[in-house]
């Protein structure tokens, strides 16, 4: 979808209307994912792909009768055994398209995303796609505030929160509701899909620890790099596939790696010679999150050697030290579940406290 919104805010500029068909979900090996998109404009013109050639003639057609009709369709294009001439996937996946009209009347929202995906700032579309709901009315969410309407104000309110929590990983993907925002009932489907990259996470020290702090941190949805300067242990097969694996000092691959107020810093080789030069640097620049392994002992002895190298009260404020929730966690894995608590806890203001000990609201109302 991003590829083709240059051309998509032309048409809508100039007051074209057009049809754009977007995968909101998959099964088996379908070829694109979700939020992949493709558009039929004026003279017939056609920008993007939905499956890389299997279904678009069907989804050309189906785009210029909403077009015609004005009216959204919901169509899932798979593979039959039974009939080798249906229009399907012929490598043998499953894709589900929401295919709308898109015009300055039912999208006023239109340029103002598109202007946002260009320079790079985060912006959420939700977008109804079946259920008790008009079909195809878009909710555009910022990190600051919101434009368009899905419905009924409820229904809003919760997508407007999720979609703020898709946002800040950048993750796209099918969400269900009741009709007035219930999050127990699953009556309305509603697509979030996210423009902004996923956050990074950095991982130092190439240890089984390290692994599962990697594993579940691309589970919520972070792009992972693990560094070592130890060539024995940072190797790619000891990590989730899809994580990156880095051979360099730590503090010396952080002061040429760009960060921002998303990214999330885990420290766990706790040895002064790799922690205190990369957390001299750590602490001075962009993050969301600054965790360092170790004993309470390592830790005194860290932060003397901190203060010793000149950081302020405010950076060493900044440390989460030892690393992690005080859950009993004894395995890497436990570890990884207490880091990643931390993590969360921390990007929304959660408390940690067990929800049986706290009153009020669970989940956000904004």
């Amino acid at each position: 979808m991003r590829d083709i919104l240059p051309v998509l805010n032309g048409w809508y500029t100039a007051g074209l209307p057009f049809g754009l068909a977007t995968v909101v979900s998959t099964s088996r090996s379908a070829p694109r994912d979700p939020g992949a998109a493709m558009a039929v404009g004026p003279d017939d013109e056609v920008v993007g792909s939905v499956s890389g050639g299997c279904v678009e003639g069907a989804v050309f057609e189906l785009a210029q009768e909403v077009v015609a009709s004005g009216e959204a369709r919901l169509e899932t294009f798979g593979y039959s055994d039974a009939d080798a001439f249906a229009v399907g996937l012929t490598c043998g996946g499953e894709i589900t398209l929401l295919v709308r009209s898109v015009t300055a009347a039912t999208d006023p929202a239109f340029a103002e995303i598109a202007e946002s995906v260009a320079a790079g700032r985060p912006v959420t579309v939700a977008t109804v796609v079946d259920g008790p709901a008009p079909r195809g009315a878009t909710l555009a969410v910022w990190p600051d505030r919101v434009a368009g309407t899905l419905g009924t104000t409820g229904l809003d309110v919760a997508v407007t929160a999720d979609a703020r929590g898709e946002l800040a990983l950048g993750a796209t993907g099918l969400r269900h509701y009741g009709p007035r925002g219930e999050r127990r009932e699953d009556a309305v489907g509603v697509f979030l899909h996210s423009f902004a990259p996923p956050p990074r996470m950095l991982v130092f020290g190439a240890i089984d620890y390290a692994a599962a702090v990697a594993r579940i941190g691309a589970f919520l949805g972070y792009r992972v790099t693990v560094c070592d300067a130890r060539p024995v242990f940072a190797t790619p097969k000891r990590f989730p596939e899809g994580v990156e694996v880095v051979v360099d000092w730590p503090h010396r691959y952080l002061g040429g790696t760009e960060t921002d107020d998303r990214t999330v810093i885990c420290v766990l080789t706790h040895d002064p010679k790799f922690d205190v030069p990369l957390l001299e640097e750590a602490l001075r620049r962009p993050a969301a999150y600054i965790g360092a392994m170790g004993s309470r002992r390592t830790h005194d002895d860290r932060m003397k050697r901190l203060t010793e190298s000149g950081l302020t009260e405010a950076e060493l404020s900044r440390l989460r030290s030892p690393v992690g929730l005080d859950l009993g966690a004894r395995t890497p894995e436990e570890v990884a579940v207490s880091v990643a608590a931390e993590i969360v806890a921390l990007r929304w203001g959660g408390s940690g406290a067990p929800l049986t000990a706290t009153a009020g609201a669970i989940h956000p109302s904004a």
